[in-house]
């Protein structure tokens, strides 16, 4: 892995580890929407492995593989940051779709099937899975779900000291809570999808191979399981946001 001159080989490293950086481009895509390409990714992927092994210095073992899927994950975001990674469009229809979700919950004491779903927003099951397809990137909490009903910030007004964040208020003990409850109240396969994908780390190919089911059928289980974790989980967030704003108003 190093040359002649006891300097690292890139060429040679960069061929062993092109499968790093597709294997953290295939398992990203599964939070971004369907407009983003494969190729852009590991293109940017590519930039960040030449970026490790450029400031590497320990060896090129298990502990540069760490660092390196750390990089080009990075790189990987780096790329896509400028960018509205889903239309406001469409998180307004999912919006619309968890508070179905919220609504079928209370009325059946269950978590509601996806024709249930579809028949309450008065589409077809066909129109409801697009939406899911599409609503691939869909994540459980935004910055603007943090927001107030005013114009001004919320970010601005409650966090602009470094011990009150958006992260904190994602580490507050009711909100986790909130969120082990919502993931355990999940119906079974979407539940397996969520362990495998965030747990195992495997991509969507391969979730859909292990429960049976197509790579795209795994994209619409990922944006429904997501969409059911919100409408559960934002009543927590906003609750420890105020909470958190009382404290730094008494303090």
């Amino acid at each position: 892995m190093y040359t002649a001159a006891g300097q690292p080989d890139r060429d040679e490293l960069v061929q062993r580890f092109a499968p790093l950086v597709k294997r953290v481009a295939y398992h990203l895509m599964a939070r971004l929407p369907a407009n983003v390409q494969i190729d852009d990714l590991i293109q940017n992927g590519m930039l960040g492995l030449l970026d490790a092994i450029d400031r590497f210095e320990e060896g090129f073992g298990a502990q540069f593989e760490t660092y390196a899927s750390q990089r080009v994950r990075g790189a990987m975001l780096d790329g896509l940051r400028a960018n509205d990674w889903l239309p406001r469009s469409m998180r307004r229809e999912l919006r619309r779709i968890e508070r179905a979700i919220n609504q079928l919950e209370h009325e059946y004491g269950r978590a509601p099937s996806e024709q249930e779903l579809a028949d309450t927003l008065e589409m077809s099951l066909a129109d409801y899975q697009k939406i899911l397809q599409d609503a691939r990137g869909h994540q459980i909490v935004y910055y603007e779900d943090f927001g107030g009903d005013g114009d001004d910030d919320f970010l601005e007004r409650h966090f602009s000291d470094s011990d009150a964040d958006p992260a904190s208020i994602l580490e507050d003990r009711d909100v986790r809570e909130s969120l082990v409850k919502a993931i355990a109240n999940l119906p079974e396969r979407e539940k397996l999808m969520m362990a495998l994908y965030y747990e195992q780390d495997l991509n969507l190919r391969e979730i859909g191979e292990v429960i049976g089911v197509t790579e795209s059928r795994v994209c619409q289980l990922h944006s429904q399981a997501i969409a059911r974790l919100r409408g559960q989980l934002l009543g927590s967030v906003k609750v420890a946001a105020s909470k958190r704003r009382k404290e730094k108003q008494l303090g």
